[in-house]
């Protein structure tokens, strides 16, 4: 549970970061984050040790790690791009939408059991989504982009077989190439700040893969120990924070009728928090009982029968 609350804080900061990388355009950034990670994963896994578990890991395995890696990647352009743009809110508001993502897919794919409260809070957030999508006249793409890319992301890697470091060098691995091509075109047609923009944007740049690797190591770990509803559920962290950052630091403008929508979302989030809460006490209660039985028995046991009646 740590390690999954220290990721959606640290995720929750990330507004603050990326417009610092300007005048560098999203694509840029994003090769920059995934060259400077796949370099800082290699350099973890040599001094641990830990290249022995990929040479080992199955096809499919290989398959899923790569299949994750576009979609962190896409989750990460999707999400620059909104930052960058002044879209804080919007970016916030897809991951208010990400968590009942992740319920579904654990229920669809994973086989875990929806409770009524859950399945009400899932359907209130379907009924905001449409309100967005009415009132907007499309779809919040943003929003639904990066719900969708992440919560897929994080159903991936509970199903691949390696460790946490090791299933992150390899999503980072299986996408250098492409980010080394891309930034020595850029370099090369005169186009890239890495070189241009003087050593403290290139530090920046090179600081992105760092802040990239350390959450998603802590992730990566918690999404191997906890259910995935309640991964989805700590991830309200994250937009509450950015939501935060939106209204007071950069004053992003939100018209009513979207607040609307946002206000049907959190309601939501209310519900789902409350049966989660619910549940567990009275699985705490559940397993306390056994423990309060056993002393009983053991006197009843340590009495000796004195009589036929007691005895039957």
């Amino acid at each position: 549970m740590l390690y999954g609350i220290l990721a959606y804080l640290l995720w929750g900061l990330f507004p603050a970061f990326f417009p610092l990388l300007e005048p560098a355009s999203a694509v840029e950034i994003l090769a920059h984050r995934i060259i400077w990670a796949a370099l800082l994963m290699s350099v973890l896994l040599s001094v641990t040790k830990g290249w022995a578990e990929l040479r080992h890991a199955s096809r499919i395995t290989w398959y899923r790690m790569g299949a994750a890696g576009v979609l962190i990647a896409a989750n990460w352009l999707i999400y620059i791009i909104a930052v960058n743009s002044g879209h804080v809110a919007d970016a916030a508001l897809g991951y208010f939408i990400n968590p009942l993502v992740s319920v579904l897919l654990g229920v669809l794919i994973l086989g875990e059991k929806l409770r009524r409260a859950q399945l009400a809070a899932v359907l209130l957030a379907a009924v905001a989504v449409l309100w967005l999508t009415i009132i907007g006249g499309q779809p919040p793409i943003l929003a639904l982009g990066l719900a969708l890319t992440f919560g897929v992301y994080g159903l991936l890697k509970k199903q691949v077989e390696v460790s946490g470091p090791a299933g992150l060098a390899a999503e980072t691995l299986v996408l250098a190439p492409l980010a080394l091509g891309y930034l020595a075109y850029l370099e090369f047609s005169g186009t890239g700040t890495a070189l241009s923009e003087g050593p403290g944007h290139f530090a920046l740049l090179a600081l992105s893969g760092v802040i990239t690797v350390i959450p998603l190591l802590l992730f990566a770990r918690a999404t191997k120990v906890i259910p995935l509803s309640t991964i989805g559920m700590l991830q309200y962290l994250t937009p509450t924070m950015q939501m935060l950052w939106a209204l007071f630091i950069v004053d992003e403008h939100i018209s009513p009728q979207r607040w609307v929508g946002f206000i049907l979302i959190w309601v939501a989030v209310v519900i789902f928090v409350a049966d989660a809460t619910g549940q567990r006490r009275s699985t705490r209660r559940a397993y306390r009982r056994p423990a309060t039985a056993a002393p009983k028995a053991a006197e009843t046991t340590e009495t000796p029968p004195s009589t036929p009646q007691s005895e039957r």
